[in-house]
């Protein structure tokens, strides 16, 4: 009748044995996740003046919208819009920096800001002196 164990697909072997692996804590630890610090990762960030830097490179090529949205395969609408300040997707993105050879991603720069001013609701706090202190 032909009721012996039957055969795994070679494809579903290897896939079962590693989602195993990843399951398991130790294979997570292994992975170096634990302990990473999400605020140290330098990752690139849209700039801020997208909008003006597509608009400068389109008409430094001598395009108009429609010839820029033939070149990028995207309608005249996404164009007006990424052009007027509304962010598009990141591969919108990508295609802007790859045909007009411009660079819309670059690295975020921390900014700190702390208020010094007069009329503060509060008074000197002890974390505020702590950090005169350093």
């Amino acid at each position: 009748m032909n009721l012996g164990p039957k055969e795994v697909a070679p494809g579903l072997a290897k896939a079962r044995s590693s989602s195993s692996r990843a399951a398991s804590p130790i294979g997570y630890a292994s992975k170096g996740k634990r302990g990473k610090d999400i605020m140290l990762k330098t990752e690139k960030e849209l700039v801020v003046d997208f909008g003006q830097r597509i608009v400068a490179a389109r008409k430094s090529k001598g395009w108009n919208q429609a010839t820029l949205g033939k070149r990028m395969a995207e309608t005249v609408n996404i164009i007006k819009s990424t052009e007027s300040g509304k962010r598009p997707t990141d591969s919108v993105l990508k295609k802007f920096e790859r045909v007009l050879g411009i660079t819309l991603f670059d690295f975020a720069t921390p900014s700190e800001t702390r208020q010094v001013g007069n009329k503060s609701s509060r008074g000197m706090t002890l974390g505020d002196y702590l950090d005169d202190l350093r």
